[in-house]
């Protein structure tokens, strides 16, 4: 046995973060699967797996520096000289590196939902009950995965345990494994539940209640832990994972943390200035429009807008202005339009004064 720190090039002193690290980097580097044509990659890879397997567990990392490798040699005693290695723990670590290089993983039952929220809902938050399938205790065995009413006995090819140990092709030692004859439970029934073929696990509809945060944005995902399926008995149920879409809305936007909304106003409030109606995430709002506004001017509501999700407060709201010239006029509108403009001087009208006297530059 090399000296394990040495495998893993780590100090004597290292922290379990530090070794865990070290780990992560030197099995994605060596994995055999990365390494199709180094015939020593596999070698390479057992004797990194040899090395976190003794430093990760506190008792045959002290083992192992009071005594060395002796500790671990064919008389040893205890967990140090145990003589398998536990597949367990090391599955949820290793797997997020096994999947990143193409190296398939079991089943972590995490279930992935969509969601749609309404603009108001996902602008000030909101709770709401998900139902979907997922694998959980089966509800007809209550889990033991015999059919109500027979017996079962005492699974033999793990004796009861739930868990086999065989010899694998990258472990120098024993290693500890899920047993696939009883699905874990130690028990075999005489007659399999019909709802579950003896598993003990079956899929069963499911309510769970969803909290949104105020200002989730579209696309967002919502983790709960252990709402997800529990793929096998020896697993806690794995996270539910909720994607936010957000329906349209008739007159919102969202820009970042703000909303905008368009308003069209008449000329006569445009030129004169008063109170318009503006529709807001928080009910209807009076809001004052002064004298001389333009078309396409923007007035803004302070904290009208969206929470902030990194920080206190909300966005604004921003009311973009359009004035709206009408399109049919009686005799009487006509004639009071006409008297307008003839009183009406270019100077009263900065934007078409500059235009106007631009063309005449330009003409000359």
């Amino acid at each position: 046995m090399r000296n394990p720190y040495d495998v893993l090039g780590v100090a004597r002193d290292a922290s379990s973060d530090e070794i865990k690290a070290a780990f992560r980097r030197l099995a994605a580097l060596h994995h055999p699967d990365r390494n199709p044509n180094d015939e020593t990659a596999q070698d390479r890879f057992k004797e990194i797996n040899q090395a976190y397997q003794l430093l990760s567990d506190p008792q045959k990392r002290a083992a192992y520096d009071r005594w060395g490798p002796s500790a671990f040699g064919p008389g040893a005693a205890g967990p140090a000289g145990s003589g398998f290695v536990d597949l367990t723990n090391l599955e949820g670590i290793f797997g997020d590196i096994l999947g990143a290089i193409g190296v398939k993983t079991g089943d972590r039952g995490t279930i992935r939902q969509r969601v749609r929220l309404t603009f108001e809902e996902a602008a000030l938050g909101c709770e709401k009950a998900v139902t979907y399938k997922r694998s959980g205790v089966c509800d007809r065995c209550e889990g033991n995965g015999a059919e109500p009413g027979t017996a079962s006995h005492r699974c033999p090819t793990c004796k009861g345990r739930g868990r086999t140990r065989a010899q694998h092709g990258l472990f120098p030692l024993p290693v500890e494994r899920f047993c696939t004859r009883c699905h874990g439970t130690g028990r075999v029934a005489a007659q399999p539940c019909r709802k579950c073929q003896g598993r003990g696990i079956a899929n069963q509809s499911h309510q769970e209640q969803v909290t949104f945060p105020a200002g989730i944005a579209a696309g967002a995902t919502v983790k709960v832990g252990g709402a997800g399926s529990r793929s096998r008995h020896d697993r806690e149920p794995g996270p539910l994972e909720v994607q936010v879409e957000v329906r349209k809305h008739p007159f919102f936007q969202r820009v970042s943390d703000d909303v905008v909304c368009a308003v069209p106003i008449t000329f006569s409030h445009a030129a004169l200035g008063g109170e318009i109606e503006v529709p807001t995430l928080d009910g209807k709002l009076k809001m004052k429009v002064p004298p001389g506004t333009q078309s396409g001017n923007t007035l803004r509501l302070r904290g009208k807008g969206i929470a902030h999700r990194v920080r206190p407060g909300r966005g604004d709201q921003l009311v973009e202005i359009q004035v709206e010239v009408p399109i049919k006029l009686s005799d009487k509108a006509r004639e009071l339009i006409e008297q307008l403009g003839n009183e009406l001087s270019d100077d009263g009208m900065p934007q078409r004064k500059s235009f106007l006297d631009r063309v005449r530059s330009w003409f000359g």
